[in-house]
């Protein structure tokens, strides 16, 4: 039998009540579980460690002189949700992100919500992702974020909250697609004794939403990769494999007659969809920057005249900035007139002088990041802070307010993990990865990340962080 590490009292554990007693539809698990030895969990833990490093599913940490590629950490304790439960984050899930391309579409169209001063003018026009070139172009089905990767985190009080949306090239689906195989690889047994939704098909529901982003009858579909030294290019290489398309370089395509076309042994193949993993400013050399080598000469043109499809869109960025994500409940309210079904985290912006003082006078007890910051990178977390880091954020903050936001601390929820120490409680949060077509799609599930040091609550891969499989069980019984 391997013994639980309970909780603190004050946190929300996925698998254990504060009492200790497993919640119910964890319980067929902690059955499995009371029936496997320490040694046992070990060697399976060893044994897929050694499977991800055959597989070669890497990721690189730039900045790091020890090497550049890291196996993310796997752990082999599944997060399991309810169904009852994944319908409702389903249903809140699906209506964020349709508001949040009805505000992408507007800001690039009437700009309504603007004039009806729900958001001020500047947050957006000046908001460095922001694309005047993006200026009344029509998109087919009005969609910008094809792929939007939405970040929830459980609370102490039991409900799940967005900490925020990705909808610039958000990555980790790979993870999610290889920590299930890895779990029925290593524990088939456990599959028989759960109905777990299966994730596998999300290839095939992405390739199903880049096809029908364009009116292209039998379109071609690509993705583009900067290149092998991308810290996702794994992933990059892992879903064009996966939905038999070809993974190009920017210098695999040129422009030509208003259309773009991708080099092959064949010949020229013309490409009508190219889901994109390189970033605004990258895209294209005649556009953006000049230097850049990762793009297409001439592909704005091609894109402004409606003769490709880039997923997600070139300025969607404007969207998942820090100083917009305040909004996104109006924005429910706005284009939907409905109430939001997931609730954002509080927050407090800096760019306001009232609530800069407020920051600033509490930067130990918050939570501080970049607007435009990913990864875990350029952040403060306050009860963790010394006074000196404190005080050294806080000049930062001060010498502009404009680029920081605050959060309370949340309590976010933990799981049981398999540790050095045997299994023990560690912090998580959950990707589910929305895709907008004509209609909304999503496997039941997500990348959950866990933060693997003890009482750490940074989950991102490049601050040490791993990846759980994501169960949601089809019976509601459970």
């Amino acid at each position: 039998m391997h013994a639980l590490t309970l909780p603190p009292a004050h946190i929300f554990d996925e698998m254990l009540l504060p009492s200790g007693v497993v919640r119910p539809h964890y319980q067929r698990f902690a059955n499995w579980l009371h029936e496997q030895t320490p040694q046992e969990l070990k060697l399976k833990h060893q044994e897929a460690d050694l499977l991800f490093r055959k597989v070669g599913i890497t990721f690189a940490v730039y900045g790091d002189e020890s090497g550049s590629e890291r196996l993310i950490p796997f752990d082999t304790v599944p997060r399991i949700i309810p169904g009852a439960e994944w319908k409702a984050l389903e249903e809140g899930l699906a209506q964020r992100v349709t508001a949040i391309n009805a505000f992408l579409h507007d800001i690039y169209h009437h700009q309504h919500i603007l004039k009806a001063g729900l958001i001020p003018e500047e947050q957006v026009f000046q908001n460095a992702q922001y694309q005047p070139a993006m200026q009344g172009i029509d998109l087919p089905n009005n969609v910008y974020s094809h792929i939007t990767g939405v970040d929830l985190i459980r609370h102490n009080d039991g409900n799940y909250y967005v900490l925020e949306d990705n909808l610039r090239v958000p990555s980790g689906v790979s993870y999610m697609i290889e920590d299930r195989r890895m779990m029925m690889r290593l524990f088939p047994e456990l599959f028989a004794r759960h109905m777990v939704s299966p994730v596998e098909h999300y290839p095939s529901l992405l390739l199903r939403t880049l096809r029908q982003s364009t009116h292209v009858d039998d379109p071609t579909v690509v993705v583009l990769t900067p290149g092998h030294y991308n810290s996702a290019y794994f992933e990059h290489a892992f879903l064009a494999q996966q939905m038999g398309v070809e993974l190009v370089e920017g210098r695999d395509l040129f422009v030509k007659n208003d259309r773009v076309y991708m080099r092959t042994t064949a010949g020229h193949k013309q490409v009508d969809v190219i889901y994109r993993r390189v970033d605004d400013i990258f895209l294209d050399p005649l556009a953006f920057r000049a230097d850049s080598m990762l793009g297409v000469p001439g592909l704005l043109s091609v894109y402004r005249n409606g003769n490709v499809v880039l997923a997600n869109a070139i300025g969607t960025g404007v969207a998942d900035d820090k100083s917009i994500y305040p909004y996104v409940p109006d924005m429910i309210r706005f284009y939907l007139n409905e109430e939001p079904k997931l609730n954002n985290v509080q927050t407090w912006m800096c760019r306001k002088p009232a609530e800069l003082d407020y920051v600033v006078n509490n930067l130990a007890d918050l939570v501080v990041k970049e607007v435009h910051g990913a990864g875990g990178y350029g952040m403060l977390i306050g009860p963790m802070a010394s006074k000196q880091e404190i005080e050294d954020f806080k000049a930062r903050i001060l010498a502009n307010p404009e680029g920081y936001i605050a959060q309370p601390t949340l309590s976010l929820s933990t799981c049981p993990t398999f540790v050095e120490a045997g299994i023990a409680p560690r912090h998580i949060d959950l990707r589910p990865f929305v895709l907008s077509g004509r209609e909304i799609r999503m496997v039941a599930g997500g990348l959950t990340r866990v933060a693997l040091k003890e009482g750490s609550l940074v989950v991102n891969s490049s601050q040490g962080g791993g990846t759980k499989d994501t169960w949601v069980l089809e019976d509601e019984s459970c």
